[in-house]
Order: structure tokens, then C-alpha cells, then sequence
């Protein structure tokens, strides 16, 4: 309230005094969530809209956001189709623009997982950081999603998510002022957690003096305050004093602890659905985004020097797909085989279902297309250049079996679809040709863009009587139809046409690298044994397909009990069935040559060190493995990335912390990135199996192709699960 004029504060007081007695009696009448209170505004002192002044309402603009108490968790929230996101009042400035500024980023991420969760993000102000867990508490938020400190105090009152990352609280001064002794005010926001490391880190020699300001404060204006002398000193989180330093030239910085905090976000400790999907969201978004960041445009040169091919595709049967938790596809095989014939790793990416391929090649997300991609004159025009083809297909028309009479086949496909209406995604060739066709009939075809959806769902929607018909290419209906006969094939809207990958026009010697890989194989003993495996052995054809992961409620056999064990540690549960995979296949009771065990391949010695034996019990052998991966996980710097700190422990739990420290070492002697496990340590890893570098490291010889290899399959297998659940939600969707 700085600023206002005497008689305006006053007034501004009374309401605020007013509204605070309605908000008490109406939370004494009404219980938290019983018989839906939240059927009633709750007049609290949070601001819970971002428009002007009321007095003023635009005839069109959208009623005001009521907050209500409710203090379900997911299932609840998901009821509302709101998540209401806790802020303290002053951050709406702090999450404007500014490079780099986190408060910034948590705003964007908080909201993408609202959207991405079918949910509307709400923001919902309150006063200051004291009243953040109170208001959650009471059910007036269902998140804190702020630049939170994890703090003893705050975790015995709200469960915290897995840290987003770790800060140094700092001691903000002037450069002119000696502040090495003596007594210093230190002006805090209040709530804030800086006031116990302030009373912690005061000696008799040089002693801390909180002073909090009332209301909405900015972190500008602290700063601002201590520059003009208003103030001592206040105290901020290294990662907003990174980014806000730069414009205060006269201030300094002074770490305040030997350790750094974690910063996190807070749901009610109940809200266990919301606090797993949460930490799942985290985990997902950091490792795709940290994909993203490695995003560029290369040629075989550049392929060569990082010794890693990325290949964009989709999550289909015919391309790439996971069976049991192995990834397999034609696609998938043959660029197995060029990569291993090149010395080089296998990367698939999988973009967003309604993400067009071309864009992603042009945008640098990977060095070309492998998805039974259809050569057309359209993806030449958006600058696709394709290999030579090694497969041809036709494009059929398909319709559910009980609407297919008898006599079909004297009616001409273009006749029959006059005046009906086909589903295709709009993205695929099949939208082109029956644009063309359409446009060449004697009446309408009304074509349906479904945006995002895949040719198998919606082949499903068309056996369900939600289309009349959609499209697919030979080879994928041949596919379905070995498992399934709910659906027929009316006829072809098309001839043969050729199928091929695809490449940026300035990748000349990656294309040519391709076509001989083609001209080399194609037709012969390798080729045909792989299209034989996925389009002609009938038998093999239809155990897989019908066995091909559609979904994501059963990845094992063995999901209740590791998401048991793994969301109260904070991990993603796919990523550690995509681990329990690589150890075990799944099999409870296997062991390896070193006598490790169980579905997680745990040391019985290691697994003693926790307190659990009986290894081959899943229970017990997936609790353990769980467990050692936290105990890991803790043994590296918190400075670590998010993302990097879970490849470090996979590869540690693989290796052993000692090698993969070595390694680290190393890579920072070779001049490259300690802090980062692809493309810099895990190079190194790979030269600890030589002498000239095992000799000189502290922990000695190590297998390094094993973590290396270990890292990337979980990982991709990991990254498969997500395009499956990409697929699932869009599917719900439409």
C-alpha cells in the first residue's frame, strides 16, 4: 500500500478489514470441500483476476474469476476444469519479459502443465509469502508454483515436488558500504525463508536484523531500496540474482550458506495424484527441452563429429513402435543398421502428434525423416528432399466391416464417397489426395482434418462408428488387419507411390550416404529379412502387433508397485520401468553374473546396506533399486542441471558412482562440459576402457560402452513412452 494518500489507505484498509471478517465467518461455516462449498464465492484477501479497475467493465469482457474453497486433489481439480495457481501479489511484474528471469519461467511451465493436465491456470494472488501456505491449506489454491524455498518448517505443513533446481541465498549490499562486520537491517518480504538463515549466520561480530515489508513488494524494489540507501541489505536466491544484478552495478552479492536450497513447488500433502503428476511433468519437460537445446542444422560432417544420428518419426507400426519394452520398427531396423555400419548412435525423436515432420527438420530437431513418409510434390515444395524409395505403397479407403455391403466392389471408390465424410489428419498425404479428389467429383466429399490423430486411432474411430471413413496407406492396414476384423477396405484412392526417408536440401552427403546405404541393401538378405519380420511373417506379425504398446496404463507387469515406491521419492515411474526393463526384461527372478538380483539387478550387499533382502520378491527388488538411485542421485554436486542429475545417476547405478566421477574429470581435462553426460562425459566414459586413461584415473579400468549404451536405451525407451502418452491424450481429446 506505499504510496496511497492518507484518506485512500484508510478506506483501502476497511474492506480489506471487511473482507477478511467474511472470509473468517464463511470459513467457519463451511468445512474444506464438504458438500462442494466451492458452490460459494470465497471472498478472501486474494486477488484472483488480472483486470483493471472494476468500476469499469467492458460489456464483452469475461465474468470474474469467483475462487471457492476446494481441497480435492486431482480428480477434484480436474471436476472444477480450473487449477488455481498461488502467487504473492508483485510477481505479476516480476513474470513480465526479462531473459532469463526463473519467476518467468515457472508461470510459462505452471501453465503448460494446466493445459496439457484439460485444465484452465487460474493465478490467485494473496498478499505476501506468509499467506501462500495458509491459503493453499485451506483450499483457496491447489498450487504454489513460485520460486519456493524447500524449507524443515514448510515441508512439516505441505508436500513439496521434486526440487526444480538448487540456489544460494545471497546477501544483497552496496559495494560502498563495509559490510564484512558489525550490525546490519536486512529488509525481507514477509514469509520469507531468509530470515532463519539470517539468525543462523549472525556471530557476535557481525549480526542480521530482519525487517519485513508489508504488502506486495517486487524484488526491484528491494534492490532499488538498497541502492538508494533505504535499506542495508535484503537477501535474494543466486538464480534471480544472476539475471537482476547486471542492471544494479553499484550492489554486491555474498553467499549467506555453505549449502544450496532447494526450490520447489507445494501442493496440500494429501494431493498425491497432483504431486505425482507433477514431478512426472518436471522430469518429461526438462529431458525434452534439454533435447530441444541440442537442436541444429547439420550435414554428415557434423553427424560424424557428435557420432549420433537423430531421426525424427512417428509412434506407428510400421516405423517405430515398443513391444515388452524393446523399440522396434522397420524404419527403426534398418537405421540401426546404417548407424552401426557408421560407427554411429541411434537417436529417435518422436515430436508432438500435431507437429508437422518438415518443421521439426527445418527447425534443426533432427537430421531426417524415417516414418513411412509418402514422396509427394507438396513436401517437396516445403523443402524436403528424399532418398531414393525403398518401399511402395497404395492409399486405400477404409470403413467399418458392417458398413460394407456386399456389392462394394462395383461401385467406383470416388462414386461411394459422394456426399460421405472421411477423417484424416491433416498433416498426412492423404489429406492431399482427397483434396484432389473432392475437387474432381461430381458432388462433395466432406474431408474431416482431425488434427494429431494417427492412422490406427483413427481407423478405431472408424470401426466405431464415429467416421464413415478414413484412409491408410497398404502396408499399415496390412498390419491391422492381421490382429483385427472390425474394419474393411472399400478400394484405393490412389495408385503406387513411393515411400522414402526425407532430408534438408543442404544435407547433399548425408543424402548420399543414405541412397548407397539403400542401393547397398536393398532387396537384399538383410532387407528382406527385416520386411519380411514386420509385413509377411503372419505368425510373428500378429504376437507383436497385438502386443504393441498402445497405451500407457500397463507399461509392466509390475506398475502399482513402482509407482508405490517411486512418487514418494520423487521420480517419474516410466523412467524407472524403463530402467527396471533394461536390468531385467521384467523378469523377477533374474540374475547376473556378479550376483545382482531382481527385477532391478540390486547387490544383495547394497540392497542389506538399506535394510531389504529377499531380492528376487518384486517388491522388495524394485523398493531397493528405487531407494538406490535416491542414495546415488545425492552423492552429485546439487549445482547439477535437473536433467543431467538423472543421466548421471543412471549411469552411476550402472557403472558405479567412482567411474562415472572419473569420468567427469576427464571430459573437464578434454575441454569439455563435466556437467553435461551426452556428447562430453560420456566420451570420456568411453576412454576409461583404454589404458592411457584408466591408468591415471582414481577408480581405474571401466567397461564404458555398458554405462554409455545403459544411459541412451533408457532414455529413448523412456522418450517412447512419452510419444505413446502424446498419442493417448490427443486421442482423448478429439
Amino acid at each position: 500500500m506505499a504510496g496511497l494518500p492518507g484518506t485512500e489507505r484508510k478506506q483501502l484498509i476497511g474492506m480489506v478489514v471487511l473482507r477478511a471478517c467474511s472470509a473468517l465467518i464463511f470459513t467457519l461455516l463451511v468445512a474444506c470441500g464438504g458438500e462442494r462449498a466451492a458452490q460459494e464465492p470465497a471472498d478472501t484477501l486474494e486477488t484472483v483476476t488480472e483486470t483493471g479497475s472494476e468500476d469499469v467493465v467492458a460489456e464483452d469482457a469475461p465474468p470474474e474469476f469467483e475462487n471457492y474453497i476446494e481441497c480435492g486433489d486431482l480428480d477434484a481439480i480436474g471436476e472444477r476444469g480450473t487449477l488455481r495457481l498461488l502467487a504473492p501479489r508483485g510477481l505479476e511484474e516480476e513474470a513480465l519479459p526479462r531473459d532469463g528471469l526463473p519467476t518467468g519461467e515457472w508461470r510459462a511451465l505452471a501453465e503448460k502443465f494446466a493445459h496439457k493436465r484439460g485444465l484452465e491456470p487460474q493465478w490467485v494472488y494473496v498478499d505476501n509469502f506468509a499467506q501462500l501456505i495458509p491459503a493453499l491449506i485451506e483450499g483457496r489454491g491447489d498450487l504454489i508454483a513460485v520460486n519456493f524455498s524447500r524449507t524443515q518448517e514448510r515441508a512439516m505443513q505441505v508436500a513439496f515436488t521434486r526440487p526444480l533446481e538448487y540456489v544460494q541465498e545471497q546477501l544483497i549490499t552496496r559495494r560502498d558500504l563495509d559490510a564484512s562486520d558489525g550490525s546490519l537491517d536486512v529488509v525481507l518480504r514477509k514469509g520469507s525463508a531468509f530470515a532463519q538463515t539470517l539468525k543462523q549466520q549472525s556471530t557476535e561480530s557481525r549480526s542480521f536484523h530482519p525487517r519485513y515489508l508489508e504488502g506486495p513488494v517486487t524484488q526491484d524494489e528491494l534492490l532499488d531500496g538498497v541502492t538508494k540507501g533505504e535499506f542495508d541489505a535484503t537477501v535474494i536466491d543466486s538464480n534471480l540474482a544472476e539475471v537482476l544484478l547486471p542492471d544494479y552495478p553499484k550492489l554486491r552479492a555474498e553467499d549467506l550458506r555453505d549449502s544450496r536450497r532447494a526450490i520447489a513447488w507445494a501442493v496440500r500433502r494429501d494431493s498425491k495424484k497432483l504431486e505425482r503428476a507433477l514431478n512426472e511433468y518436471f522430469t518429461e519437460e526438462h529431458l525434452i527441452a534439454a533435447r530441444r537445446r541440442a537442436s541444429a542444422l547439420r550435414d554428415w560432417e557434423q553427424i560424424q563429429e557428435t557420432r549420433t544420428l537423430r531421426v525424427l518419426t512417428r509412434n506407428h507400426p510400421a516405423s517405430y513402435f515398443m513391444w515388452r519394452g524393446e523399440l522396434m520398427g522397420f524404419d527403426y531396423d534398418l537405421l540401426q543398421r546404417f548407424a552401426r555400419d557408421h560407427g554411429l548412435r541411434l537417436s529417435m525423436v518422436v515430436p508432438g502428434p500435431d507437429v508437422d515432420l518438415a518443421d521439426a527438420l527445418a527447425a534443426g530437431h533432427g537430421d531426417l525423416i524415417a516414418a513411412s513418409l509418402t514422396v509427394t510434390e507438396s513436401r517437396k515444395a516445403q523443402g524436403l528432399v528424399f532418398t531414393r524409395p525403398y518401399m511402395q505403397v497404395t492409399e486405400q479407403l477404409v470403413t467399418a466391416a458392417d458398413n460394407m455391403p456386399e456389392t462394394v466392389s462395383a461401385v467406383p471408390v470416388a462414386q461411394r464417397l459422394q456426399g460421405q465424410s472421411v477423417a484424416v489428419n491433416p498433416l498426412s498425404s492423404y489429406y492431399t489426395s482427397l483434396v484432389a479428389l473432392a475437387d474432381a467429383a461430381e458432388s462433395s466429399v466432406d474431408v474431416l482434418p482431425v488434427g494429431g490423430a494417427t492412422t490406427e486411432q483413427l481407423i478405431d474411430a472408424v470401426a466405431a462408428g464415429r467416421y464413415d471413413y478414413t484412409v491408410a496407406d497398404s502396408h499399415l492396414v496390412e498390419i491391422e488387419q492381421t490382429y483385427r476384423d472390425d474394419f474393411a477396405v472399400v478400394g484405393d484412392i490412389s495408385g503406387e507411390r513411393d515411400i522414402a526417408w526425407a532430408v534438408r536440401g543442404d544435407q547433399p552427403v548425408l543424402l548420399k550416404e543414405l541412397n548407397d546405404f539403400l542401393n547397398k541393401y536393398y532387396r537384399g538378405l538383410f532387407f528382406n529379412v527385416t520386411y519380411n519380420k514386420y509385413f509377411r511373417e503372419e505368425k510373428r506379425l500378429k504376437k507383436k502387433q497385438r502386443e504393441r504398446l498402445r497405451d500407457t496404463s500397463a507399461l509392466s507387469p509390475y506398475d502399482p508397485i513402482v509407482r508405490k515406491h517411486a512418487v514418494p521419492a520423487g521420480r517419474d515411474w516410466r523412467m524407472v520401468v524403463s530402467q527396471m526393463y533394461q536390468e531385467s526384461r521384467f523378469n523377477p527372478k533374474a540374475k547376473s553374473f556378479a550376483g545382482a538380483r531382481g527385477l532391478m539387478q540390486v547387490m544383495p550387499r547394497t540392497a542389506r546396506q538399506m535394510g531389504i533382502s529377499g531380492l528376487y520378491q518384486p517388491e522388495n527388488g524394485i523398493r531397493a533399486g528405487v531407494e538406490y538411485m535416491g542414495w546415488l542421485e545425492e552423492r552429485f554436486p546439487k549445482t547439477l542441471p535437473f536433467d543431467q542429475k538423472i543421466y548421471f545417476t543412471l549411469a552411476a547405478y550402472n557403472a558405479g558412482h567412482g567411474h562415472v566421477r572419473d569420468a567427469r574429470v576427464l571430459a573437464e581435462q578434454m575441454g569439455k562440459d563435466p556437467n553435461r553426460w551426452f556428447n562430453n562425459v560420456e566420451d570420456a566414459m568411453l576412454l576409461l576402457a583404454k589404458p592411457q586413461y584408466y591408468k591415471k584415473a582414481r577408480f581405474g579400468y571401466v567397461r564404458g560402452r555398458e554405462p554409455v549404451n545403459y544411459v541412451r536405451e533408457i532414455r529413448d525407451r523412456y522418450f517412447g513412452y512419452l510419444s505413446v502418452a502424446r498419442n493417448e491424450q490427443m486421442s482423448e481429446q478429439q
